[in-house]
């Protein structure tokens, strides 16, 4: 059987300390963004005891809130949409619901108001249903892995069949896994990770009312651009399935880690320290901050719209014009339009609308080394998106020849 000898993410020794080092850094900022100094370099670091690791509701919640939205992902609601061509010829299906889930999620926290029920209690549980989504990322990778044995060939991921274990458990060995029907990495990708983001997110809020008896101005814009994210995520879902994610990296633990831990509990780091850390903002500051957020969102969603469009149907009036370049492999790759201006500027977009989730928290104290935790989820993205930026980069050369 044909074997990948190409590696990223520093082979074998990152696909070993990444799983060590990316769940000890989501329980650390976790911890820190809830400290009085909320600074990532305090000196002693701040480390929470063991007990507050551990909540026996916290499995119950990360248990029944993946079999829930497994549930909504499996309701006939919404069109089938197919992916991109496989291997072997064949397109598989998906489900596009995922903004319906949403909207069901809404209407479920709606009636749990209603009931009474204290979604700030999410305040105090961070830590341990952090720990509980990690646990489970670890596991369902070990079934991903333990499971593409018994794919066929032509299923295998390319970069996640090297040989090697423990590279191979961190990639994915297997491109679309599922068990019948039910997809489990298009699943990941955005349903339980993303709208319980916006699930944490709602909680801290509520947990601001219970301590000052109303949200806070900055606690509503950063609960509202990013239930936009979302929300934007979803109703455009069918645009997922010509992503790189799912088009071309196996579902092993990089992306279940990052789907079902990363996203809803580093996401949130902004709502969790306005909880600890209120900020007041002035309407100008306010207007600026929405500002910026609607000029990344503008740019993420035009640049996403155009790429999509373009890789499912390069005859499209709106695309067909646009300047290509060739491929020793036969696709084309965009070079005018948005992507003509900066080389991604879907990450542009990204990058721009971080910082507006992140200013709320400060609009006038950022600083460059001591800073509060607040500015992180604005700078490590950097790095990880210049890593990502390295392997596309390698990604084009290599079918361009260049």
């Amino acid at each position: 059987m044909h074997t990948t000898t190409e590696k990223e993410f520093g082979g074998t020794l990152g696909a070993t300390c990444i799983p060590v080092f990316l769940p000890l850094t989501v329980l650390y900022l976790l911890c820190v963004c809830r400290s009085p100094v909320a600074s990532v370099i305090q000196w002693p670091p701040v480390l929470p005891p063991t007990a507050q690791l551990w909540d026996p509701l916290a499995p119950v919640l990360i248990l029944g809130w993946m079999a829930l939205q497994s549930f909504f992902y499996l309701l006939p609601m919404g069109k089938l949409s197919e992916g991109m061509v496989l291997k072997d010829g064949s397109r598989l299906k998906y489900p596009i619901n995922g903004f319906y889930a949403l909207c069901i999620t809404a209407v479920l926290l709606t009636l749990s108001l209603w009931l009474g029920m204290p979604l700030g209690y999410l305040f105090e549980l961070l830590l341990p249903l952090a720990v509980c989504a990690i646990g489970v990322s670890f596991l369902l990778s070990l079934y991903l892995y333990i499971c593409s044995f018994w794919a066929p060939h032509h299923a295998l991921a390319q970069g996640g069949n090297t040989g090697n274990p423990l590279y191979d458990f961190f990639m994915g060995r297997e491109l679309n896994p599922r068990i019948g029907s039910f997809d489990l990495k298009y699943f990941c990708e955005l349903r339980p990770g993303l709208i319980g983001w916006v699930v944490i997110n709602f909680g801290m809020l509520m947990k601001e009312v219970e301590l000052r008896d109303s949200a806070s101005l900055a606690m509503i814009l950063v609960n509202g651009f990013q239930l936009l994210y979302v929300a934007d995520a979803l109703w455009n879902e069918e645009a997922v399935l010509t992503t790189m994610d799912i088009v071309h990296d196996g579902f092993g633990f990089m992306l279940v880690f990052g789907d079902l831990a990363w996203v809803p509990f580093t996401y949130s780091l902004q709502a969790a320290f306005l909880v600890v850390h209120p900020q007041s903002l002035s309407p100008l500051g306010a207007t600026a901050i929405v500002t910026l957020n609607g000029a990344g969102y503008y740019i993420f969603r035009k640049s996403n719209s155009q790429k999509n469009q373009f890789r499912r149907d390069p005859t499209h009036p709106s695309v067909a014009n646009l300047e290509t370049i060739a491929t020793a492999t036969g696709k084309r790759l965009l070079v005018s339009g948005w992507w003509g201006l900066v080389r991604h500027p879907n990450y542009l977009g990204d990058l721009l609308m971080a910082l507006a989730w992140s200013l709320p928290c400060d609009l006038v104290q950022v600083r460059a080394l001591a800073g509060p935790l607040k500015d992180i989820q604005r700078l490590f993205p950097k790095p990880l998106l210049h890593c990502l930026g390295c392997v596309l980069g390698w990604g084009c050369r290599c079918p361009v020849g260049r």
